[in-house]
């Protein structure tokens, strides 16, 4: 069939029933620069290009689906965090957005620190010749085996996460002869405007202690008694895909109180806070992320503030992005395999990949745009919705957008904002295999996470 054989779906967006689309883009070859990583552009045919290669190429010599990072992007995010925030204050890359080992070296290259969640997450950084002492680790559950080894190696800090946590790594760094540098996760009962799963700074949830009822407090007075304890500050995180700064100011002020509350009962001022990351990127044009300089300034601003009100010197500030950097840096590019219209609906464009690769539109209702990227189109705009190819009616990659109505099998297209949590949360459902991470530079690219073959699945099915 050619390109313009098949029956178009709807071209409206009055006839859409749901999403937040009202009107068509005013050109579906446009690349929104808030969208997609910096390099991105298109060539003189009209194919998408990053870092000065073509989606086409990258598609012949590595297959679809994959994940294309513009590395010299991802480098200038963390050159711009760093600058940002300067000597007096500690950025930490947050590693479950999206950790591999060349990762860990661009990091260690730029000069940023990271955060890591797990034991694997431990493995990647240190493997991959991360400092311990530039290393957090996080996790409401961390097991003995994990906190014996990040105290053994030496990690910069672990973030208290429990009554008995607090007591866990203390024992573990008494037995080891070791005084182990923590923070401790507070709650202050401060919910970011997001989805309800990934808001993570209300009391009724999993992490961290509450200030609610003095339990914080007493986190604080435990750990200050504790001699394989060394307090170093207070942590805070408020939430996911935040934009507005004003939660950041209310815990801000709850933390710093605690620290006053702290220093009046204890005599002593606690030299760092940690006010976590959750910060937003674009993933629609319609989103207006902040600049780090902007975040920077207002972190600083309301933490000077609070403590000079409360008659405390300022702490240093640390701070943890990692959507915020990895995500804007990254596409992923599929096929289309099949195009099916709807009369009175939408046209559903079926690809090469799908909630395998990307659960985030399924897990947290997540909105994400789309272009055609082998090529440019004058064809009206046509809704789609974008779907994967698994055995799920919920296998959705991007809800609702507009793509040229000639688009047809074995074109090629790309979703932006895509490096963040997708091939960190990225399954093998169906039996499905990972795709790539592939980092282009300057007109170069190489794999640094290969796509699983069927020899990776079948590996661990022991029989």
């Amino acid at each position: 069939m050619s390109r313009s054989a098949h029956p178009a779906g709807p071209r409206h967006a009055d006839v859409m029933p749901e999403g937040h689309y009202t009107a068509p883009p005013a050109d579906l070859n446009a690349l929104d620069p808030k969208v997609w990583a910096r390099t991105v552009t298109r060539d003189e045919d009209g194919a998408v290009t990053v870092g000065g290669i073509g989606v086409t190429r990258l598609a012949e010599e590595f297959g679809t689906p994959a994940y294309v990072l513009d590395e010299s992007d991802f480098r200038a995010r963390c050159r711009a965090w760093a600058d940002a925030f300067g000597q007096d204050a500690d950025v930490f890359y947050a590693g479950k957005a999206f950790l591999s080992r060349a990762v860990v070296r661009w990091l260690k290259e730029e000069g940023l620190n990271l955060d890591v969640c797990s034991g694997g997450e431990l493995t990647c950084a240190l493997d991959a010749g991360m400092p311990a002492e530039r290393i957090a680790f996080h996790g409401n559950n961390k097991t003995a085996e994990e906190i014996e080894r990040a105290v053994t190696v030496g990690v910069g800090r672990i973030v208290l996460d429990s009554f008995q946590e607090i007591a866990r790594v203390s024992h573990i760094a008494q037995r080891l002869g070791k005084r182990q540098r923590v923070q401790i996760r507070v709650t202050v009962g401060v919910e970011a405007h997001t989805h309800e799963f990934i808001a993570t700074a209300h009391e009724d949830q999993k992490f961290g202690i509450a200030l609610a009822g003095g339990q914080a407090a007493e986190a604080v007075r435990r750990a200050l008694t504790l001699d394989g304890l060394e307090l170093i500050g207070i942590h805070s995180h408020i939430g996911s895909q935040i934009f507005d700064m004003a939660g950041f100011e209310v815990s801000a002020r709850r933390v710093v109180q605690l620290l006053a509350e702290v220093r009046d009962e204890h005599g002593v001022e606690l030299p760092e806070i940690d006010l976590g990351g959750g910060l937003g990127i674009a993933y629609t044009s319609e989103d207006d992320p902040r600049e780090p300089h902007e975040i920077a300034k207002a972190l600083g601003d309301i933490v000077t503030r609070e403590c000079e009100a409360a008659g405390l010197a300022t702490p240093r500030i640390s701070v943890e992005p990692g959507r915020a950097i990895v995500g804007p840096t990254a596409f992923t590019l599929y096929e289309v395999g099949t195009v099916k219209p709807l009369d009175g609906l939408r046209t559903y464009v079926s690809v090469d990949g799908g909630m395998s690769d990307n659960i985030r539109t399924a897990l947290y209702d997540a909105e994400y745009t789309v272009a055609l990227a082998s090529r440019t189109s004058d064809a009206e705009p046509m809704l789609v919705r974008v779907v994967g190819k698994h055995c799920e009616s919920g296998d959705i990659v991007v809800k609702d957008a507009f793509l040229p109505s000639d688009i047809a099998p074995g074109d090629l297209i790309a979703v932006p904002a895509t490096g963040a949590y997708c091939r960190s949360m990225a399954s093998n459902y169906n039996h499905a295999l990972r795709p790539p991470v592939l980092a282009v530079r300057d007109g170069a690219a190489r794999v640094i996470v290969r796509r699983e073959t069927e020899e990776d699945l079948l590996r661990l099915d022991v029989g």
